[in-house]
């Protein structure tokens, strides 16, 4: 069974994004095994532009020991794929690698000490989503992609 890791900045508190992860896991666990790592987010919640780089540096000395095997950041600037080219991308590389490693920045996304290590980098669109959104559409993505590998049909 392919293992995917998901490593996050921060936690999530909302209910009703915390019982669309607990769904959506559920879903995958028939195709992949998935494991979602939690790293502390930056305590300065309201930030200046200076602040940023800060920010994202302090939350990449959190990120980066959690890297290992393939590793794909979630970023604005990076590839777009349609579902069977996500699935296909983790066939792909699941076929060479024992682990496939997606990373979710926080608020402010992810530092280039992160991006540089980074072996992928996917972009989901030109839009921008709230980082603790982007778990469940990752998750929804995940669920899809193991589906079409499968041949399963999707349950909507």
């Amino acid at each position: 069974m392919i293992k995917i890791r998901l490593v996050c900045v921060g936690n999530i508190k909302e209910k009703y994004l915390n019982d669309a992860i607990d769904e959506y896991f559920k879903r995958i666990s028939r195709y992949f095994n998935v494991e979602i790592i939690e790293v502390a987010e930056s305590k300065k919640v309201k930030a200046t532009d200076a602040d940023i780089p800060l920010i994202l540096k302090d939350e990449a000395k959190n990120i980066l020991p959690k890297l290992n095997g393939y590793v794909c950041a979630l970023c604005i600037n990076g590839k777009e794929l349609d579902s069977k080219q996500f699935a296909e991308f983790i066939n792909t590389q699941s076929q060479s690698n024992s682990t496939i490693t997606f990373v979710i920045g926080g608020s402010y996304g992810l530092d280039d000490a992160v991006l540089n290590v980074c072996n992928y980098k996917l972009s989901y669109s030109k839009m921008t989503f709230p980082h603790k959104l982007m778990r469940v559409i990752f998750l929804e993505s995940l669920y899809r992609a193991g589906s079409i590998l499968n041949n399963t049909p999707y349950h909507k």
